[in-house]
């Protein structure tokens, strides 16, 4: 399939405002030629001047075309980039639309693998750049290069000799300008991905602050910081460094016309073979070549960059999707089956192998197994944040990939150690689990996850703003308030990732409860790392090496599996070596 053009491909991005862009260019291409009459006008005046004409009507005339030329070209340039802003300013909301509307459909895993900071380049910086080629290489520079084609092709009516002649100085010129051109994809592509390393380490040195300072890192964490910032900075120096001399001397040489017309031209006159009116003509004509041809190189830097604008955009919304079913689906349970599961995150590295496990509806299944066995991407996988490379998952008796994502994930409540809080409202955080919540609703639920009190406690109450990730609250009153926002969802699956990890002692007990009452009546799934609180699942399911290494119940795994009679030593073994700081 061959690949479609970059121009083209942002073009299609544009589709629905077509029109408005065609009216633009058309409005602009119109403008710069009545740009041109005063050069013509001009040119008329000259050649009065010569044939000694002292009409003043005659040179008032001329006056007034020149003038009218002007005011045509400036309304007609200003309504253009009046159009173009509009269109394209309405483009970028639907192309920035369809991006976030892409990601909920796209794998989490391709997401985890983006850095935030690239992410944040490309759906803010580089869409927001989309906004030079729309609005104005468009209109501008398609008009800037009609407008010297056609007096070029009035020249050549008058003498095809001084048509050439005008064009001269133009391909020296461009000579320069293609040295400078010729890597400037490559060179715009660099900058793209030191800019990006330098947002994600600038996101990642704000973001982990707090444990820099708490391990006395700031030099090195600093140092790496900015190592990056100050690589962005070289990089850009050195590249326009390497394009001032070509750039410089280029543009010199670019408007010289008259090195060329102007002797030869006179010549040529002096000789007979041109008339003064098309000398004159031709001389003030070749002028007006450069003006708008300059304007327009002035876009090839951001035609250059296109490529790589359009390729980072493609990269989200051409993106690999989860394609579910359209039609919801009616449940009879909630059990759920893993059939013959393998999966990877990436294609050439499988994580689970042929995975085959039961949890039936309304029980409590613990996963336990050495870091990194596989237990928290199972239970990802049935949470629908992946679908399976190989096999199949069931819910209901549904295949996973016939239920619509969003069905799929009324289905599930997660709770890990490290839920995310939005940067709003104690009481808009909670009500995430259901946006039409009453207050009533969202303070039940507080209650229940005995976290009423300490809200109550702050200075705005439920209306108290938590901070970019929670950051105002402790570790402890995220994980509650977590808690609260998953039984204000009341979904039949629930899913828990150590979610007391961060629960201080005293008010551990309280949490459990609050626990118990969430996955009262559900189909529970642990993701368990000490196992002293999973010793009354229903069912343990032991996983190493990304498979099932054994199923059963707690006594019944310390009498036949030797790594999970070793894992539970280990674990008794710690609690009973543990100290107080």
């Amino acid at each position: 399939m061959q690949q479609k053009s970059p121009m083209l491909r942002l073009w299609e991005l544009g589709e629905n405002e077509h029109g408005g862009l065609v009216r633009a260019m058309i409005s602009a291409a119109v403008g710069v030629l009545g740009g041109m009459i005063p050069y013509y006008a001009a040119a008329q005046m000259i050649i009065a001047l010569l044939e000694s004409n002292r009409e003043w009507s005659a040179y008032l005339m001329w006056c007034g075309v020149a003038a009218a030329g002007y005011i045509l070209r400036s309304c007609l340039y200003a309504a253009a980039l009046s159009m173009s802003h509009k269109a394209t300013f309405s483009i970028l909301k639907e192309v920035r639309e369809r991006v976030l509307d892409k990601l909920p459909k796209m794998p989490l895993g391709t997401i985890m693998d983006t850095s935030s900071g690239k992410m944040k380049q490309i759906i803010v910086d580089q869409i927001e750049s989309m906004e030079t080629p729309l609005a104005h290489l468009l209109p501008e520079m398609t008009s800037n290069i009609l407008a010297p084609v056609c007096i070029l092709i009035y020249l050549f009516i008058l003498d095809w000799r001084m048509a050439l002649l005008s064009l001269v100085s133009i391909p020296v010129g461009m000579l320069f300008m293609m040295a400078v051109m010729k890597d400037y994809g490559v060179k715009y592509e660099g900058s793209v991905k030191t800019t990006q390393a330098m947002n994600s380490a600038i996101v990642e040195y704000i973001g982990g602050i707090e444990v820099i300072k708490a391990y006395n890192q700031g030099k090195n964490s600093y140092a790496k910081f900015s190592d990056r910032v100050i690589a962005n900075a070289s990089y850009f120096y050195h590249w326009m460094k390497s394009c001032q001399f070509p750039t410089s001397i280029s543009k010199a040489i670019f408007p010289t016309t008259l090195i060329t017309v102007l002797p030869v031209g006179w010549l040529m006159y002096h000789s007979g073979s041109l008339s003064a009116g098309t000398f004159i003509t031709t001389v003030i004509l070749s002028l007006g070549i450069t003006g708008p041809l300059m304007a327009a190189m002035n876009f090839v830097d951001s035609l250059a960059r296109v490529g790589t604008i359009v390729g980072s955009v493609d990269e989200i919304l051409e993106g690999e999707e989860q394609y579910h079913g359209n039609e919801r689906v009616k449940f009879g349970g909630m059990d759920i089956a893993l059939e013959g599961v393998s999966f990877g995150y990436h294609k050439d590295k499988e994580i689970l192998h042929g995975i085959d496990l039961k949890i039936p509806a309304g029980t409590m299944t613990a996963l336990v197994g050495p870091s990194g066995s596989g237990k928290s991407t199972i239970a990802k996988l049935i949470a629908g944040f992946w679908d399976v490379t190989e096999g199949r998952i069931t819910m209901g008796g549904y295949d996973l990939r016939e239920i619509p994502l969003e069905q799929l994930y009324d289905q599930v409540a997660f709770v890990s150690q490290d839920n995310y809080l939005f940067d709003e409202s104690i009481r808009d955080n909670i009500r995430m689990g259901r946006i039409s919540a009453t207050d009533a609703e969202v303070e039940a639920a507080a209650k229940a996850a005995g976290c009423d009190e300490f809200i109550r406690g702050l200075e705005d109450g439920y209306d108290t703003k938590v901070g970019a990730g929670g950051a105002h609250l402790s570790g402890g009153e995220r994980q509650r308030i977590s808690i609260a926002r998953a039984m204000l969802k009341d979904a039949p699956i629930v899913m828990l990732d150590e979610a007391t990890a961060y629960i201080d002692p005293e008010n551990e007990a309280q949490i459990q409860k609050a626990v118990a009452r969430l996955i009262r009546g559900k189909t529970v799934l642990v993701i368990a790392h000490r196992l002293s609180t999973i010793t009354d699942a229903d069912q343990i399911v032991l996983v190493a090496d990304g498979k099932v290494e054994a199923v059963g119940t707690h006594e019944g795994l310390l009498g036949s599996s030797p790594l999970y009679r070793a894992m539970w030593n280990a674990h008794i073994g710690a609690k009973d070596g543990d100290t107080l700081c």
